[in-house]
This record gives C-alpha cells, sequence and structure tokens, in this order.
C-alpha cells in the first residue's frame, strides 16, 4: 500500500498548491479517492463497512487527523494519520441514536459548522478537487508500486485466459476462471472487472460476462482491472476461440498491432495527446480503416477510471513525467469480430516504462 512518508508529502504539496487561495488552516475531506492518496484510507470492500467511509482533516504544516465509525473493516488500521479518532456508532448491544451517515458529524464540527470542502456544492470545492486532480495526474513512487503490484495480478488473469479459455465455455466461465487467478496472485479477495465478452464487431465492443457460450472462431474481448487500495490497472487482449485465427482476423490483429507501436514511440513528457491519438488513428486512415475504430487511444489510470489525462481527438493536454496511460487500438467489423489491446506506460522524461506485460496475441 502507500507509504506514510508519501502520504506525509503529498499532504504538504497540497497546500504548497493551493497557498492562500483558501482562507483557513485545515480542509476537510471525504472522497475516498482523496483519503487513500493523502492518507492510504481504504475501506475494504468485501466487508460491511463498504460503502461507508472516513474524514480526513489535513492541516497546513501537513499533518492530518482522520475520523471513522467504529464498524468499519481491518482495512482502515493501515492508514497513515498523525491522529486517529474511532467514533462509537454500533456497539451490537444497543441501538444506535443516529443513521450511519451521520455518525461522524457531530464529531467532525467545528463550533456547530459542518463542511466538506471537497464535496461539490461546497464554495471550496472546485479549487480543492481541481487541485488534486491535477496533483494525481504525476505518480509518487509508492503509488506506482501499488499499480504494478495490480498489473501482476492481472497479468496472472490473462495467462489463465489463454490456458483455458475454450468453445463450449461461457462468457461467465472465463470471468470466474480470470477472477480466481487474479485472487490466487494476490492472496486475498479483490475487484476485478470489465469486459469478458465475444465481439462480433461493431455492435458489441464489450460488457460485462454473460451466460453466451463461446463457439471455435469467435474473438474474445478481456478487457479488465484488478484494484488494489482503490489503484487498478487497465490493459486488454483478444483471444481466437480455439485458437485459429482467420486471414481476416489476423489482418485486424496486426494493424492494431502496428497502431500500437506508431503510439508507444512517440511516449515522453513534453509530448501533445493530440500527437499520439493521430499517429495510432493514422495507422488505420492509411488503409481505409479509421471508421471502425470507434472510441479513445488512451487515457490516465490511477485511483479513478479513466482519468486525465484523455488521448483523443482536439485534446489539449500534454503528457507529464509519471502520468500513468494506457493506449488501446480496437477495430471493430461485423463479419469478421472486434478485438482491442491495451497496454500501460509509465511516462518518463525520455520515454516510458510499459507496466503490463502480459502477452498480446490472439492465440
Amino acid at each position: 500500500m502507500l507509504t506514510a512518508e508519501g502520504c506525509r508529502q503529498r499532504r504538504q504539496r497540497l497546500w504548497h498548491y493551493l497557498g492562500d487561495r483558501l482562507p483557513a488552516d485545515r480542509l476537510l475531506l471525504a472522497d475516498p479517492a482523496h483519503l487513500m492518496y493523502l492518507a492510504n484510507f481504504h475501506v475494504d470492500p468485501f466487508s460491511l463497512g463498504f460503502d461507508y467511509g472516513g474524514i480526513l482533516e489535513v492541516r497546513r504544516d501537513g499533518s492530518c487527523t482522520l475520523w471513522h465509525e467504529n464498524r468499519l473493516p481491518d482495512s482502515v488500521k493501515a492508514a497513515h494519520a498523525d491522529e486517529v479518532r474511532v467514533v462509537p456508532w454500533y456497539d451490537g448491544q444497543s441501538a444506535p441514536s443516529v443513521p450511519r451517515r451521520l455518525a461522524l458529524v457531530r464529531a467532525v464540527s467545528d463550533n456547530g459548522e459542518f463542511r466538506l470542502h471537497d464535496r461539490p456544492g461546497d464554495p471550496w470545492a472546485e479549487v480543492v478537487v481541481t487541485t488534486l486532480a491535477r496533483m494525481r495526474r504525476q505518480k509518487d513512487a509508492d503509488e506506482i508500486e501499488l499499480m504494478k503490484r495490480c498489473a501482476r495480478a492481472a497479468e496472472a488473469g490473462f495467462a489463465w485466459a489463454r490456458q483455458h479459455i475454450a468453445a463450449g465455455m461461457t462468457e461467465l466461465d472465463v470471468y470466474l476462471g480470470v477472477q480466481s487467478a487474479c485472487m490466487q496472485a494476490v492472496g486475498r479477495a479483490v475487484i476485478v472487472y470489465g469486459d469478458f465478452a465475444v465481439s462480433p464487431g461493431a455492435s458489441r465492443r464489450g460488457g460485462p460476462p454473460t451466460q453466451r457460450r463461446l463457439a471455435a472462431g469467435d474473438m474474445f474481448i478481456l478487457d479488465f482491472s484488478v484494484v488494489l487500495g482503490g489503484y487498478r490497472c487497465d490493459f486488454t487482449n483478444t483471444l481466437v476461440v480455439g485458437g485459429k485465427p482467420t486471414a481476416e482476423q489476423q489482418r485486424l490483429f496486426d494493424l492494431c498491432l502496428s497502431a500500437m507501436q506508431a503510439g508507444e514511440a512517440l511516449l515522453r513528457a513534453g509530448v501533445a495527446c493530440q500527437t499520439v491519438d493521430d499517429a495510432v488513428r493514422g495507422v488505420f486512415a492509411a488503409v481505409g480503416m479509421e471508421e471502425h475504430f470507434g472510441h479513445h487511444v488512451g487515457h490516465g489510470l490511477g485511483l479513478s477510471h479513466p482519468e486525465a489525462p484523455f488521448l483523443v481527438r482536439h485534446s489539449c493536454e500534454t503528457l507529464l513525467e509519471n502520468d500513468i496511460i494506457t493506449l488501446e487500438p480496437g477495430l471493430y467489423v461485423e463479419g469478421i469480430g472486434g478485438i482491442r489491446i491495451e497496454h500501460n506506460y509509465r511516462i518518463t522524461a525520455n520515454g516510458c516504462e510499459r507496466l503490463s506485460q502480459h502477452e498480446i496475441t490472439l492465440t
């Protein structure tokens, strides 16, 4: 998970960037992404505490106090805060005095006033949320390490799929196998979400797994994320069920691979996102296939999915050092099938580091 020193430095940077724009000496934050980013506070989603969180007070010197109620899972004990206040709500013996959503309000209120400065509608929310979003683009070392752990777990899922996918299985069978492999790699229950879908072409480019049975020759898109502490990877491979791609399917694969390589060649800090988008689309346009590519070239990744930067037409963003991004070219042609491939990259001053190591192959 994130380190105590990394969290402390991020809190200090937050106040540095805010400067004197806010007439206060403390911020109260409750967005789960902000609490993970600044204090390693994470509520295990496989618990009765899911959908309930904490409140973090961040002071100008970078110190902080964390409040949470007493029914949250052990994962919250890993939080990095100078002070932790556990607020009684329900002891299992007597009825609580307030609904759970209100358990922290009285404890955190300042002279009767209760505001969350990162909640939309608060007068300070726009500057606070925008500042944190900009900070989160350039990942710190502890964030990068956690995202690499997500990638290693996902790679185990891709390896399972290559070994086991077969005609007669359902999409749901594939998902369950991939999910199990990812969990085994991590050693505990984790969230695995994404696309586990047969794609006949543009009519279905992905989606959650169903009871649809796989047939030989189907193009099966696996585009999924493993989530640890709110951070995630996001990469893709497409397999031909039965392992015997047609010439047309192989051509789609070769074009996507060339498009990915064209984008990779440009990845470095200072390059315009539009330039990368143009390079990837240009491979398809050169052979009259651009109309079969109907989504973004890539996007940023971290505590949300997607997040800045966005590699799309008319982008005004520029790649920054320690952005973590995806490249995900795809082609979807009815009568042949749909394919998408994807890797994750850390942007460096002179190039990029590929974080995902799964093999991109049709078989």
